[in-house]
């Protein structure tokens, strides 16, 4: 029996195609040995939303082939759709497919591992081509092989019959969405995910119900852009109705959300979002900017005030929720200006921690042609400053929590001494002891946190082995509620 392993990059919408593929190669008869050095096959699962998440992976292939000379290398995920050829160049390579093809991985490999001999007789090409007859691909010859086509002509979101419920996650995420039809200007991602296309309602509550039948306490619902969810449907679906059907239909513990763009965080979903205890208070909104100046060059569609007026309803309704954002520092054509007015917006604003990133040029994307730039150095000092920042937003709000009990789901992650849980506002703690993953538990946090970034540490707490409790938690309330709101960072 042949082995594999999967090493994964990038986002969550990467997680849940690694663990359907996973999935797809344990039903095809390979036997997952999680290790790149024991494996046959190494998939790796690529991201290219940075350079340097393509030089991460491209390092990636170089040490595997080095710890395994005779493993085959595949590369796909976003990487591989964007440029193959560079991947397919690469040393140990021998498979480069797209995300248009990922669905074809196992039934590739089961044929290629298993006929060797078939591609010394075609000469390196030993897929059989007559299979893929009339599909829009390209199958090219060379250091290793590409298979590749139209992302464009992908019109359904591809989900492997309980995908997640053979991963090794505590909280599984399930991808109800794909595709981005928004171009913002730096962003490379739609030329490589396609247009946005969703999951069908009744596929999606059909998912989770085997899910939680799977042992499922938390789901993490996401997307390339999650909010678009429903509107490629026919009749058009909103996002809010399948998390009414969700919470309706299934007996989920806990639903979380990945990203959502700012213009999808109205009242009513903010409302919905508090009106139930069975989902997560935590919410990441990418703003990438505060200079509206620089939000319109990214092609954005909202200014910062207007982003600002999302997250006070959000604290209207939920003052103890969790916010993050993704923010760029350094686009080109950033003034100093234009920098301060991003740290000043921040600094006034909720949120609980930041994602920094460093301009980062993408091929074929208008930011691209900006003949402007800010010098490395100048992004590499205003990426520092906003990290730090971010910690100084996080601190904050772990010490407005302080004292409050709140529920958290175990984790597999610890050591003999300690095991970490997650909270349903997104802080991580460690609560003494070895404990079971994906438990529920009351946790009381510690009245002086310390350690900032790491996880917050304290007493054994109550384990209640999944029955909910009433709702003791400062992160709810509503626009009416007599609880005072919670110290904003």
């Amino acid at each position: 029996m042949a082995t594999f392993s999967i090493e994964n990059f990038g986002c969550r919408a990467t997680d849940a195609d690694a663990a359907a593929l996973r999935t797809r190669l344990l039903a095809s008869g390979f036997e997952n040995v999680g290790e790149h050095t024991r494996a046959d096959v190494v998939v790796l699962n690529t991201c290219t939303v940075t350079a340097a998440a393509d030089s991460q992976a491209r390092e990636a292939v170089r040490k595997i082939h080095r710890v395994n000379p005779g493993a085959h290398i595949v590369v796909t995920g976003c990487y591989a759709q964007r440029a193959p050829e560079e991947l397919a160049a690469l040393e140990g390579v021998q498979w480069v497919i797209g995300n248009s093809h990922q669905t074809q991985i196992p039934e590739l490999l089961r044929d290629s591992i298993s006929a060797p001999t078939i591609a010394h007789a075609a000469g390196g090409d030993f897929f059989p081509l007559a299979r893929l007859d009339g599909e829009n691909l390209s199958l090219a010859r060379g250091p290793a092989k590409i298979l590749s086509g139209d992302i464009f002509a992908q019109a359904t979101v591809h989900l492997a019959p309980g995908a997640l419920a053979g991963s090794d996650r505590t909280r599984p995420i399930l991808k109800i969405q794909d595709g981005c039809n928004n171009r913002c200007s730096y962003c490379v991602i739609p030329f490589v995910r396609g247009r946005s296309r969703s999951l069908e309602p009744g596929l999606v509550v059909e998912e989770v119900r085997k899910l939680v039948g799977a042992g499922a306490q938390e789901i993490v619902l996401s997307g390339i852009n999650l909010g678009a969810y429903g509107r490629d449907l026919m009749p058009r679906v909103e996002l809010a109705s399948i998390v009414e059907r969700i919470l309706n239909e299934t007996k989920l513990e806990r639903l979380r959300f990945s990203s959502i763009e700012p213009h999808d965080v109205t009242e009513d979903f903010v409302a919905l979002l508090a009106s139930s205890e069975r989902i997560a208070p935590h919410f990441h909104i990418p703003l990438q900017s505060g200079s509206d100046r620089i939000l319109g060059a990214m092609r954005r569609w909202y200014r910062a005030e207007h982003y600002a007026e999302r997250l006070h309803i959000i604290r209207r309704y939920l003052p103890g929720a969790s916010i993050g954002a993704d923010v760029i520092a350094g686009f080109p054509g950033e003034t100093e200006a234009d920098f301060q007015s991003t740290v000043e917006f921040i600094e006034r604003l909720p949120f609980t921690y930041l994602h920094v990133f460093s301009f980062s040029e993408r091929p074929g994307t208008e930011a691209e042609k900006i003949a402007e730039r800010v010098e490395r150095e100048t992004i590499q000092k205003r990426a520092r400053a906003l990290r730090a920042l971010g910690v100084t937003k996080s601190a904050a709000f772990r010490a407005s929590q302080a004292g409050q009990i709140l529920r958290a789901l175990t984790l597999a992650r610890g050591s003999e001494e300690w095991t970490e849980a997650l909270t349903g506002n997104y802080l991580k703690v460690r609560i003494a002891g070895r404990h079971a993953a994906n438990q529920w538990c009351d946790v009381p946090l510690p009245v002086d946190p310390v350690g900032i970034g790491e996880p917050l540490e304290f007493h054994p707490p109550l384990i209640r082995n999944g029955a909910r409790s009433e709702d003791r938690r400062a992160s709810r309330g509503s626009p009416e509620s007599s609880m005072p709101e919670a110290p904003l960072p």
